[in-house]
């Protein structure tokens, strides 16, 4: 698959790249997608002006109106749906059934759903308050109400582990309320997002009121956080990146939306249903080649059932094809890149290093007949600690470490030592308890025998995970200002 040269999307025109283009790389065989817009510095500064210009009118619009161009542009997606999930699987790698339930198919939903946010009440009448006479008037009684209002021009910086669902997941709820963005795309797999920018556009989206940039340098992303034109930064990425962008926010006192790193703890007691246990942690193998950040990839199992989790993990994932995207019956796809391929084996490397054992994986899969393609094959390290690098850092791949314990207390204690805190599990056939625990965890999410989401409860980050919370009413708030009116009566 090879597209045309991909142009930026400013203020509702079509514009030439001021640094040119760049090679969007297949990660499943090095091909060439297309290439991708390599945006200046200043044009995403015209960007944000674009937006600024915008936002007065579109927060002024009826909600009713907002809602029919979410609609609107669900509906080109799903026209689309084809040959955007062909282009998604792509530039990402992902296997089909990924591409298109998980990416193209949850793009869609979200503008569905925040088309339905855009008439959510925005007010909310407060209990009237009888003040006495005195220094600061007559007696009287005062009425007050909450009103949500736009926080104006959003800069959505979006993750490359999902190019839909991620920016759908910031761009809807954000228009919804009436606000204006510019989308700065992850520099891996940017084409989808522009496809993102067709549909809105075609929708009826105002010019400026969505508008996407792209590019590879860092001053493209400097220069989509400290605009002045900026209001707020709703970021998806590494917590290293997501502190540098904190601090140019807090200069100007921006508003920010911060989903960070995680290392998911997943507790299992000895009581617990261990085959459903390996089917959620085996995820980590499998969901975007453990390219997710709520992946369970740090498993705390009770002492006694230790060895008995340890094979049925290393069964599943031996059983996991490892191959290339579009061909059936692929469960574990490449890594988006060579580097990032290079950093997942060094940690595997690293762990060996540190005295875990590597008990499945270990080694590059070779996947065609030509051999090329970022593969990981899933890895599992066992006897590790928790003092470890590879227990304690991040990894984003397909790799999942072990850890044992003895004691509901020295569980918990475990799973909470850790700078992160985004998404934790708890697997236990004694509900009480796995709630028990589940509130002790410093997490922003815990799944209880279970893997899956609610996407109507709030999703975000505790410590280093992250700063704020989205997903269904949630992502309304997120991206509003609340203001007070107040009357006497």
């Amino acid at each position: 698959m090879t597209a045309a040269a991909q142009r930026l999307f400013i203020g509702g025109e079509w514009v030439e790249p001021a640094g040119g283009h760049y090679e969007v790389v297949n990660p499943a065989d090095e091909s060439v997608v297309g290439l991708a817009p390599e945006a200046s510095p200043e044009q995403v500064r015209e960007a944000a002006r674009a937006a600024r210009e915008a936002f007065a009118a579109w927060s002024r619009t009826r909600p009713q109106e907002r809602a029919a161009i979410l609609d609107r542009a669900a509906d080109i997606v799903q026209r689309e749906f084809e040959p955007w999930a062909a282009l998604a699987r792509a530039e990402t790698g992902a296997p089909t059934g990924i591409a298109r339930g998980m990416q193209v198919a949850v793009g869609a939903a979200r503008f569905r759903r925040y088309a339905a946010g855009a008439l959510e009440p925005v007010e909310r009448g407060l209990p009237p308050q009888v003040t006495e006479a005195g220094p600061m008037g007559a007696a009287s009684v005062l009425g007050a109400l909450e009103v949500r209002q736009p926080v104006g021009v959003v800069s959505c910086i979006t993750s490359y582990n999902n190019p839909w669902a991620n920016p759908a997941g910031k761009v809807a709820p954000a228009l919804a309320m009436g606000n204006t963005v510019v989308v700065k795309p992850a520099p891996q797999d940017p084409l989808s997002v522009f496809k993102m920018a067709e549909a809105l556009a075609e929708a009826g989206a105002p010019p400026g009121v969505v508008n996407v940039v792209g590019g590879r340098s860092v001053a493209v992303g400097e220069a989509a956080v400290d605009s002045p034109d900026v209001d707020m930064v709703s970021f998806t990425g590494s917590t290293g990146v997501g502190r540098r962008i904190a601090e140019v926010c807090g200069r100007s006192m921006k508003r920010q939306l911060m989903e960070l790193g995680g290392k998911g703890a997943a507790i299992v007691f000895d009581d617990a249903d261990l085959d459903a246990a390996v089917r959620g942690i085996g995820t980590t193998f499998s969901f975007y080649s453990g390219q997710i950040c709520t992946a369970p990839t740090r498993v705390l199992v009770h002492r006694s059932v230790h060895d008995a989790l340890l094979a049925k993990l290393a069964g599943y994932a031996s059983y996991l094809k490892v191959g290339d995207p579009a061909e059936h019956g692929t469960v574990v796809g490449p890594v988006i890149s060579a580097a990032h391929r290079d950093r997942v084996e060094a940690y595997v490397e690293l762990g060996r290093k540190e005295g875990a054992r590597v008990v499945v994986g270990g080694e590059r899969p070779v996947v065609g007949p030509a051999g090329k393609g970022f593969y990981v094959a899933p890895t599992l390290l066992a006897d590790c600690t928790n003092d470890m690098r590879v227990v304690r850092e991040e990894i984003f791949g397909p790799v999942v470490v072990v850890v044992p314990f003895d004691t509901e207390e020295e569980a918990v204690a475990l799973a909470d030592d850790s700078d992160y805190g985004l998404l934790s599990y708890v697997w236990s056939g004694d509900v009480a308890r796995a709630f028990r625990v589940a509130r002790q965890l410093r997490a922003g999410g815990v799944g209880v025998n279970t893997i899956g989401r609610n996407m109507e409860a709030p999703f975000g980050g505790f410590k280093r995970s992250g700063v704020g919370r989205d997903v269904g009413s949630y992502a309304l708030h997120a991206y509003s200002e609340i203001q007070s009116i107040v009357w006497t009566t």
